[in-house]
């Protein structure tokens, strides 16, 4: 059982499923656990893929098994990452010095700012879904992301050194891109892992730029919704060409 821990870790800590807790998380489990973050993609892709195959076998209208599909990715993600989205649009976009736009991102009230993101967002998801013409989009979509946010993790110092996002750095990518492999012999799985990749490394640096070069938990979640969102844009508009 002690050398499943890491992948235990990522999947309780990424997504609501109902497991067993793992304990006391022992010291670097955070850093091991980010080799499995494409493993609790799968399991985030494949929740919200069911939902919408389901919804398909039924023939709903695309707009309902869309909402449904937004409702299942944030349920089974607790929202922990469209959290982090919202926190950062927050802190980003308000005119403040660096060390403010890190206060600011330990407040837990919604600005502004983060609620138009968030809105943003959503919308965004929402109409891909709707458009989305297979359920492996949503998988592709959900490993790539939790691959791609590891770049950023271990490109940039962290913004504030005693955070979880900081226990969660220098994580193990050769196993995570091991993780992630399969997904990529899926239809079109590398253009969007590609754009994922794209994304996830401009939020960060843009985030980089405005927080006086480190980034932090709550920068990692906008990278993984814009990564997912680049992805699924990707792969709807190649399915819509074929």
């Amino acid at each position: 059982m002690n050398g499943l821990r890491p992948a235990w870790l990522a999947l309780t800590f990424l997504t609501t499923l109902p497991l067993p807790h793992v304990g006391e998380v022992r010291e670097g489990e955070f850093a091991r656990a980010s080799g499995f973050y494409p493993l609790a993609g799968y399991a985030v892709g494949g929740v919200v893929a069911l939902v919408w195959w389901a919804c398909a076998a039924l023939n709903l209208p695309s707009g309902v098994g869309a909402a449904l599909g937004v409702a299942a990715w944030l349920a089974v993600t607790g929202m922990l990452h469209f959290d982090g989205l919202v926190d950062a649009g927050d802190a980003l976009f308000v005119m403040k010095s660096p060390a403010e736009r890190i206060k600011i991102l330990s407040d837990v009230h919604v600005g502004a700012f983060g609620l138009a993101t968030g809105v943003v967002v959503l919308l965004l998801r929402f109409s891909l879904l709707a458009a989305a013409t297979d359920g492996w989009m949503l998988v592709i979509a959900a490993v790539a992301a939790r691959l791609c946010v590891l770049a950023p993790m271990n490109l940039y110092p962290a913004a504030r050194p005693e955070s979880l996002g900081a226990r969660s750095r220098e994580g193990w990518w050769p196993l995570a891109c091991l993780v992630a492999l399969p997904a990529l012999f899926l239809p079109h799985a590398w253009a969007g892992f590609l754009a994922a990749l794209l994304a996830a490394l401009g939020v960060a640096a843009f985030a980089a730029r405005r927080l006086g070069g480190g980034i932090n938990g709550d920068v990692y979640g906008a990278c993984i919704e814009l990564a997912e969102l680049a992805a699924l844009t990707v792969l709807v508009s190649l399915a819509a060409h074929v």
